[in-house]
């Protein structure tokens, strides 16, 4: 799962990735995920922002990923 993601996404700890995301490739994304998930042990939680007016982003320590909106 986390290999199909990094595909589409940047890395940024763990098993959190984010990035900006056509969606046609998002659509895609998830029909592959869908193919290889095992629903009894995996999980994929998708947030989209509709606009950045609201959100915001600090960092602590090390950075990691892109600068991308988060998705």
């Amino acid at each position: 799962m986390l290999k199909k993601c990094r595909q589409y996404l940047n890395w940024v700890q763990n098993s959190v990735l984010e990035g900006e995301i056509s969606d046609a490739n998002l659509k895609k994304l998830k029909m592959e995920l869908e193919r290889i998930i095992r629903k009894d042990e995996d999980s994929v939680i998708f947030y989209s922002l509709r606009t950045t007016k609201y959100s915001s982003r600090e960092i602590m320590g090390l950075k990691k990923g892109g600068d991308e909106n988060i998705i």
